[in-house]
């Protein structure tokens, strides 16, 4: 690829200018897939805030990525006694990754660092609705864009559908029962749109 046109294609949001044989879809696969265990690792710190919350806003939550960086979720919790309740959070990322992305066949592993805007009202959203609390079902969506560096740069867009169950961890708290979690959706990186359909 030239220079030229390398520079056209950063123009357009998203690079993999040393490889001319990679679809645009192959990138936002590639770019999802490098997201997807902070997916489970955001709802599971949604819960925990859920938890620990004892007003409307729910204590900062945050963990660190398999190899650098740090994912943190702030946000708001509904109040009261109703076996129904609601989340609004956002989703924070600084310098994450969580180590090489296996592609399967031949291909080699690639390596992304993630990031989201510092300003907490531009970063993506997590909202979440939970059900028949403890031993129900949750709904809800992921929605917003995180930013690239590594073998691809620039942009990828989630919009997530999630949907499972929850229930009673034996302490009196509320958790996601382990497998039952549905993502579906779509990523968009660039020209390209990856479908999401993940079972955790």
């Amino acid at each position: 690829m030239t220079a030229v046109a390398c520079s056209l294609f950063l123009s357009l949001g998203l690079t993999a200018c040393g490889d001319d044989n990679i679809s645009s879809d192959e990138q936002a696969r590639r770019a999802y897939l490098g997201l997807d265990p902070s997916v489970s690792k955001a709802l599971q710190l949604g819960f925990v805030g859920f938890n620990a919350a004892s007003s409307a806003n729910i204590p900062p939550q945050s963990t660190k990525g398999a190899v650098s960086g740090t994912l943190l979720v702030t946000g708001q919790v509904d109040q009261g006694s109703s076996a129904n309740k609601g989340m609004r959070l956002r989703i924070g990322m600084t310098g994450y990754s969580d180590g090489e992305i296996l592609l399967g066949g031949d291909e080699d592993p690639v390596n992304i660092t993630y990031a989201s805007s510092t300003d907490t009202a531009a970063q993506p959203e997590l909202t979440l609705q939970l059900r028949d609390i403890p031993g129900g079902t949750f709904t809800g969506t992921l929605k917003g864009p995180f930013q690239m560096t590594g073998d691809l740069e620039g942009s990828v867009t989630l919009d997530l559908a999630l949907t499972g169950e929850i229930e009673d961890d034996g302490t009196g708290q509320v958790r996601r029962t382990p497998g039952s979690t549905h993502v579906t959706g779509t990523a968009t990186s660039g020209d390209g749109v990856y479908t999401v359909d993940v079972t955790r």
